[in-house]
């Protein structure tokens, strides 16, 4: 049984997050601008209804994340958007969490995993095992049954992302595993919620597996093209910027 001083423990931690949360999604949602300082300690810990010590720990939290930055005497502030941990699974749940995301910031993620998933599900065609192969099996028959509107069927598609990474065999390449997995949910999420009626997604998955079921790097590199270009399309998201966006910054101070 624990002591109280761990379930003391414990209910900090739980605050600490919430606080950082809660100021992470007030950040990227642009409410606090980058430069924005925030309060002293004492009043923005009773503003929010939490001791000094979560408070101290939720900034120490988003610190460690890029978004806020201490000086003595300046107090703690927002840094520019270019030094935030954009890949951090946190901060990619915040973002969708902060309202509509950004249009930019769906499609530069797509282009990110353009750049990292295709070429992982060849390499995964490649080397992947027998226990692989079943795992991905495992993950698609939940999503036939659940379907992506449910957290189960979500959850299932994250595991099918995540798998081929580690079925690349690659270490590196595996250590992303957890944020292509955040992008993987927090965008078919969004894209259920987008859309009245979306378009089902098993058949992309479905010829992903195949082609590595099959041992086929090109059959399995050009079927997961084609499922981040039509996840993409199925959002109503172009796959290229417009004229001049790539030199603007979303939001102002970046």
């Amino acid at each position: 049984m624990k002591s109280r001083e761990h379930h003391e423990q414990d209910r900090s931690l739980r605050i600490h997050q919430s606080v950082a949360r809660q100021l992470g999604i007030a950040i990227l949602s642009g409410e606090y601008l980058p430069g924005h300082v925030l309060g002293g300690e004492i009043g923005a810990s009773e503003a929010l209804r939490v001791s000094r010590t979560a408070y101290r720990e939720g900034i120490r939290l988003l610190t460690a994340k890029g978004l806020l930055e201490s000086r003595p005497k300046a107090g703690t502030h927002v840094t520019p958007r270019s030094r935030w941990n954009m890949l951090d699974p946190d901060l990619l749940a915040w973002m969708f969490l902060s309202g509509r995301p950004d249009p930019r910031f769906v499609r530069e993620l797509f282009e990110l995993r353009g750049l990292i998933e295709p070429p992982a599900a060849a390499m995964a065609a490649a080397r992947r095992t027998d226990d692989h192969v079943r795992q991905l099996r495992a993950a698609l028959d939940i999503m036939r049954e659940e379907g992506l509107a449910t957290a189960e069927g979500r959850a299932a598609d994250q595991r099918f992302h995540s798998t081929i990474l580690e079925a690349a065999d690659n270490e590196l390449l595996a250590s992303l595993s957890s944020s292509v997995g955040s992008a993987v949910t927090w965008t078919t999420r969004f894209k259920q919620e987008r859309s009245i009626d979306p378009r089902p997604s098993f058949a992309d998955h479905l010829a992903v597996f195949d082609g590595i079921a099959a041992a086929d790097p090109v059959r399995a590199r050009a079927a997961m093209e084609e499922l981040l270009r039509l996840a993409l399309e199925d959002m109503g998201i172009t796959g290229e910027p417009e004229a001049g966006a790539a030199n603007a910054s979303p939001n102002p101070g970046a």
